[in-house]
């Protein structure tokens, strides 16, 4: 074998880690999970609908291709990604799955089907009606996914408290919630509890990744800041 080959074999090979680390459907989703922010071991499981055991497998396999970093404070392990770059390669590789593969819109319709109020709005159109002031941009997701970034302006109000919180949501504008990306079924549920309540409401067809990945308006509460209620605009 020549040494052009073997270089070559030995290149691509290293490419094909990325590759057999992310064909799983569970490691997907716990990258995707990822992408709102760190996690620690059990909140992923639960998230994810796996065990502890498993997930911890999955996260060994994604960090073992440098995709995940760790970082153990006392009992626990929190896990990151180990660069916006691998947001950005899920994101690129949702892309053309979506593309290629007719199933994925196949199966979205099929969940979609029947649901009143789930023609979504896009990212351009909303950051339109912010400017606007004509929309309460609802954040869905989990309390500390929010505090890790979110759409500015947003009101946080997590999926599970929503219906005990109802009474918090404007009733002077319709209603755009938002969760962690086009596949999420957050922002869905939440529409779904909002009309029943008798809110206009639409889902934003983008999560917050995505938004963020495409320049618009984010903020980050910082975990020190919380109590303080203080915030930081990143553009």
């Amino acid at each position: 074998m020549s040494v052009e080959r073997r270089y070559k074999d030995a290149t691509y090979g290293q490419f094909a880690r990325i590759g057999k680390a992310v064909a799983h459907p569970k490691r997907l989703e716990i990258l995707d999970l990822l992408c709102q922010g760190p996690r620690s071991v059990e909140v992923l499981a639960g998230e994810a609908g796996l065990g502890i055991a498993s997930t911890s497998q999955h996260l060994k396999v994604l960090k073992e291709a440098r995709l995940l970093e760790a970082e153990k404070n006392g009992l626990f392990v929190t896990y990151r990604l180990a660069d916006e770059a691998v947001c950005a390669f899920f994101r690129n590789m949702r892309s053309l799955a979506e593309a290629r593969l007719a199933e994925v819109e196949q199966i979205t319709r099929r969940f979609l089907d029947g649901r009143e109020g789930m023609e979504p709005v896009g990212a351009r159109e909303l950051l339109q009606r912010v400017r606007e002031d004509r929309v309460t941009v609802l954040d869905v997701r989990p309390a500390e996914e929010y505090r890790s970034g979110h759409i500015v302006g947003a009101l946080s109000i997590p999926l599970r408290e929503l219906k005990a919180r109802i009474k918090e949501v404007p009733r002077g504008h319709q209603i755009v919630a938002y969760c962690r990306g086009p596949y999420c079924v957050l922002a869905v549920q939440a529409v779904e509890t909002l009309r029943k309540a008798g809110l206009k409401a639409v889902r934003l067809r983008e999560g917050y990744p995505d938004w963020r990945a495409a320049g618009m308006p984010v903020e980050v509460t910082e975990s020190s800041e919380i109590s303080r209620g203080k915030r930081r605009v990143q553009r």
